[in-house]
Order: structure tokens, then sequence, then C-alpha cells
């Protein structure tokens, strides 16, 4: 009787988890051709909307030159994506666009804002375009931060809370290699708040701020062991607790979908030469144990996440079925990923 017990128990496990997978849906939402990478993910206005850089390679085009463009499709659906618009800027690589919504109902784009000479980085100077309709975007401009601009600036993502945008600005001073906090208003101006504690090259960081106004980051880092950091602030955020991470992250994102309980996605570099977009789940410690592995390959990750009723959309790229990289939408059922942290 017991062993009956356990079969059963094992089949209901399996049966659960072929219905839970028949009801993920995976689906390419812009192929033309072109490297498109970097993604993000929301919903404006009634619409949703999906941005990402688009260029000849990861880099460089094909006539040296390093000018991506930022591509931003729309959909009324989820379903049906139309391009809306395209950002360029004269030598620029306009870099991981970022959506956000400002205080005051605008749509922004935030880029990072690569300049090369010769195949060379030479500055990085962050971009922000605006729309108030969703169809109209202002030209690309320069932010400011108003305690000084390094030249080596990117400010990779801002969260909204309120009235006030927070970002991590990762930078180039004397040599040294630094990430710090700033805030916005208006998402032009950017007064700094901390220097972060955080070595080892840290870069790409993703903001989320709890109902009872904790701040959680997780931060990528590309030197030493390369495992990224978890941190976790009270306000005015000067003060940080931070832990390391047991994975290498690479184009990070998290999303908290339930009461200490948050999706995250990221690039695998479990093995190194066949790297892949995996999902994870965890909690406010940052323990966190992958879930679900997207179908990717080549140059992948970047997800960006939405949570639409009872359902999770991921945005993320990927080149296991193209010789560059496409943008593939991702749709879980919430329950998908309830009960695996």
């Amino acid at each position: 009787m017991k062993k009956l017990f356990i079969l059963i128990s094992f089949l209901f496990s399996v049966i659960t988890l072929i219905s839970q997978e028949q009801c993920v849906s995976i689906k390419k939402i812009w192929d033309n051709g072109k490297h498109c990478a970097f993604t993000s993910l929301i919903k404006f206005n009634g619409k949703y909307y999906c941005s990402f850089r688009e260029g000849e390679t990861h880099i460089f085009g094909l006539d040296g030159k390093a000018e991506g463009k930022s591509r931003i499709l729309v959909s009324e659906d989820g379903e049906n994506w139309q391009p809306i618009a395209l950002l360029e800027k004269k030598d620029y690589d306009l870099r991981d666009p970022k959506l956000s919504i400002t205080p005051d109902g605008q749509l922004m784009v935030l880029m990072g804002g690569s300049v090369y000479v010769d195949k060379k980085l030479v500055n990085r100077y962050p971009q922000v375009s605006f729309s108030k309709d969703g169809t109209h975007f202002t030209k690309p401009v320069p932010i400011h931060f108003n305690d000084g601009a390094s030249g080596h600036d990117w400010l990779w993502r801002v969260t909204w809370d309120g009235g006030t945008g927070y970002g991590a600005n990762y930078y180039t001073d004397k040599g040294e290699n630094k990430i710090s906090l700033v805030k916005t208003t208006d998402g032009l101006k950017y007064d700094l708040v901390t220097i972060l504690d955080v070595t080892e090259l840290p870069n790409e960081a993703t903001i989320r701020i709890l109902p009872d106004k904790r701040m959680l980051m997780m931060v990528r880092r590309e030197t030493g062991n390369r495992r990224g950091y978890w941190g976790i602030s009270n306000p005015p955020y000067k003060e940080w607790e931070w832990k390391e991470m047991e994975l290498q992250l690479g184009g990070p994102d998290f999303i908290q979908a339930g009461e200490n309980f948050f999706i995250a996605g990221t690039r695998s570099y479990f093995i190194s030469s066949a790297h892949k977009s995996i999902l994870l789940t965890g909690d406010t410690d940052g323990r966190f144990q992958e879930v679900y592995m997207l179908p990717s390959g080549g140059d992948t990750s970047y997800p960006a996440f939405l949570i639409e009723g009872d359902e999770v959309w991921v945005s993320y790229y990927s080149m296991h079925e193209t010789k560059n990289a496409s943008i593939y939408l991702a749709k879980f059922p919430l329950s998908f990923f309830k009960g695996k942290n």
C-alpha cells in the first residue's frame, strides 16, 4: 500500500508538471535579420511595449562602426507586435533600452550611449527619450549627473517609487570601477544617494522596492569569481547589507510575484560554450534556485518581466534558431512558479 501511494504521488507530480508545461507559451515576436538584443517590457496606456537594441552584430556594424539603434515594438493584445519607433543617434551605440513610466505619465526609454573610435570604447554617456502617447518619441539626449559625470557612465535601469526614480550607475573613476545609487524626479537629472560597496567590476544592476520601502538590488560582477551580489537597504538607502549569490549573472532582472517571492532571469554560464537563458525563484534573502531553462542558445539573455493578470510574461533574446539574435516572448501561468522557492 505504501509503495502504491508513493507511485500515485509520483504520477500525480509528473502529470501536474506536464500540465504546467503545456500552459507555457513561447513565441518569436521579432526577427528582421539584424542582431536584436537586451530587452525591456512594459504596459503603458493599455498597450504592451517591448524594446531592444538592433544592430549588425553584438557591437560593430559591417563598416566597423558601433551605431546600434533602439527598436520599440507595440502590441494591443500581447500576441501581435508591430514596430512603433527606432531611436538612433549619430556616432552613438544606443544599448539596453530600458522602459519605465515617469511620475507625470510619460513612457521613458533609458539607453546606454557608447562612443567608439577605431573600435575602441572611449566614452559612455547615458541617453534618454520620452513619449507622451507611446507613438511619438523625443530625440535621445544625455542625462545629467548633478554630482558630476565621469564620461564613462552607464545608468542601466531606473525603478520608480512614487515621484522618485532610483538607478545604479556604474562607471570608471581614475581607473577604478565603481557603482553608485542615484535618484531622479524627472528622468533627466540625477543626484547621488551613495557609492555602493561592491567590488570586482560591478555593472548591470536591477532595483526593486518592496511595499515596506525596503530596496533590493541584484548586481552583476565581471572579475574575481564573478558571482552576483544581492543587496538590501532601508530608506534613505545609504547603508546596505550585501551577500554573494551562488551564480554568475548576465543581464539580470527580477520581479516581485508574491510576499517574499520573486521571479528572476539571467544568462546561465553553467556550460561556458553553450550559454542559456534561465528563470529562477527566490526570496528577500537572495536565495535563488533555477526552475526553468528557456529555449535559447548562443548570444542570449537580458530578460524582462511583466505580470499580467494571472500570467508572467518574459521577453528575452536568443540565437538558437537564427544566425543573429531574435526577440522572444514567453508566457507562464503565475502558478507555474508558486511553490518552487
